[in-house]
């Protein structure tokens, strides 16, 4: 009978007569060492390429730029201009000024079919006490100014005389020449109630157009 248990001495080992077999030795390769030189050759050759590329692009930059000064410039084109639309008709609105609206309609009546300069000047002569508002109703006469009767509306006129000067700087804006007010309307605004709701507000719209009037001259029948 063989004996097929493993010798777990080497004394057992010689005796049954198992020899171990030799270890390799590994051999280790000898490591190339680069050459100095040949990496030093090949940094230099990548930093005469890196200059040549800066160098090229450098030059093709300069050139465009000269080529760019020696082309004729092109003449610019005109900007074109829309035609101004001139007007004939200007307007001015107010919403609900703190005045009469009974008050209005007689300044609209007294400045219609008048030129706003001349408007401008009969109304301050009103604030003055120099000239009348003509007015109807239960108002007294006014002795030496051709009326019947009529009042001196402050208030009313100082707002009549800023609406005025801005229908003027209109027509100076849109070059209307020597304009005439055509239309003078004035119209009940919506009137809110004062402290514990006992007394209603005076409030009044008020629409103001002026326009350029051409006189044409009648030839005499002969």
């Amino acid at each position: 009978m063989t004996n097929t248990e493993k010798p777990t001495t080497k004394a057992e080992s010689k005796k049954q007569g198992i020899v171990e077999a030799p270890k390799k030795k590994m051999i280790q390769a000898p490591v190339q060492k680069k050459n100095v030189a040949e990496a030093k050759a090949s940094e230099d050759k990548v930093t005469d390429k890196l200059k040549q590329e800066t160098s090229d692009s450098i030059n093709k930059i300069s050139q465009s730029s000269d080529s760019e000064q020696t082309k004729p410039k092109e003449p610019k084109k005109p900007v074109q201009k829309k035609p101004k639309v001139r007007k004939t008709e200007v307007e001015v609105n107010a919403m609900n000024l703190p005045i009469s609206t009974k008050y209005s309609k007689a300044i609209c009546k007294f400045i219609k079919n008048k030129k706003i300069k001349k408007a401008i000047a009969d109304l301050e002569q009103v604030i003055l006490k120099k000239k009348a508002v003509p007015m109807k109703g239960e108002i007294p006469h006014r002795k030496g100014k051709k009326i019947m009767s009529g009042r001196y509306p402050k208030k009313a006129t100082e707002h009549f005389i800023n609406l005025l000067k801005s229908l003027q700087g209109n027509a100076n804006n849109h070059e209307v020449e020597n304009p005439t007010i055509i239309r003078a309307i004035a119209n009940i605004g919506s009137r809110p109630y004062g402290k514990f709701g006992r007394i209603r507000r005076k409030r009044t719209h008020v629409t103001i157009a002026a326009k350029q009037i051409k006189k044409i001259k009648k030839e005499k029948k002969k």
